[in-house]
């Protein structure tokens, strides 16, 4: 059996920025162990699956050990494979996915993303985090992962977190966020949890940091950079409910798995 398999780096102006994705395109579904061993062989953050179902397509994510309900940056490289490598003419696409439907669509800036909004509530007992962090105060709120938001962009780049402690902590992985001097806000994403120490640019978490800084600076359309020593940008935009997340992809391989 032969798959094709294209890396894009997405959130990304020029390759090698931004965040590596692994899109394989399928006709039909292979077995969960199947795709998790390709995951784990790829050893990229994330590894797409789609196949195609009527109009639109089923899109699975996996991570090297395990499959997740929400990735961003794999859901723009999978969209930006559709319709550069496989000649998709339309101007949108839909996928089913354990997160429900999202749409993609062009624009002039890139490919938009539509997910789901998500509204951080105050966390219980933020100390743990803190010091998992090396921070002495921060506000922290929480959805499915950790927000916190320090006061000083320097914080975010000097941040030397300590894996093992954030592995412990409830929640998918954790946020670190800040107002930017060139962008509305940066920020930086740890997952030990999920095998991945840091991720240059997520695109899920971004359905709770774009609220989370449309209500602390009162607009509804914010540009952001995360990352550490590899950075992506995007551009967002909270709509009620919904989150639209715009950024660009630069290709970078293709080649053949063999199975």
């Amino acid at each position: 059996m032969e798959i094709d398999l294209y890396q894009v780096d997405a959130f990304a102006r020029r390759p090698f920025e931004g965040n590596p994705a692994a899109v394989c395109p399928l006709t039909e579904w292979l077995d969960d162990a199947t795709l998790q061993a390709i995951a784990a062989e790829n050893n990229l953050s994330e590894t797409a699956f789609f196949v195609r179902e009527g109009a639109g397509y089923r899109l699975r994510w996996f991570t090297p050990v395990a499959e997740v309900d929400l990735c961003g940056h794999a859901t723009l490289a999978s969209a930006w494979v559709i319709f550069n490598e496989l000649g998709e003419a339309g101007e949108s696409l839909r996928f089913s996915t354990r997160s429900g439907e999202l749409r993609v669509s062009r624009t002039g800036e890139g490919l938009a993303m539509d997910f789901p909004a998500k509204r951080p509530e105050p966390m219980a007992d933020p100390e743990p985090v803190l010091a998992a962090l090396g921070l002495a105060q921060g506000d922290v709120v929480m959805t499915d992962d950790i927000l916190v938001a320090v006061e000083d962009e320097a914080t975010i780049a000097s941040l030397v977190p300590d894996m093992a402690k954030l592995a412990t902590l409830p929640g998918r992985g954790v946020a670190v966020s800040a107002l930017g001097r060139d962008f509305d806000f940066v920020s930086r994403w740890f997952g030990p949890k999920v095998s991945v120490e840091e991720d240059s640019v997520t695109g899920s978490a971004h359905t709770s940091l774009v609220p989370y800084w449309a209500g602390r600076l009162g607009k509804t359309k914010l540009t952001a950079r995360q990352g550490g020593a590899r950075q992506g940008q995007l551009t967002c935009e909270w709509v009620g409910d919904r989150v639209i997340l715009t950024g660009q992809v630069a290709p970078y391989l293709r080649g053949t798995i063999r199975l």
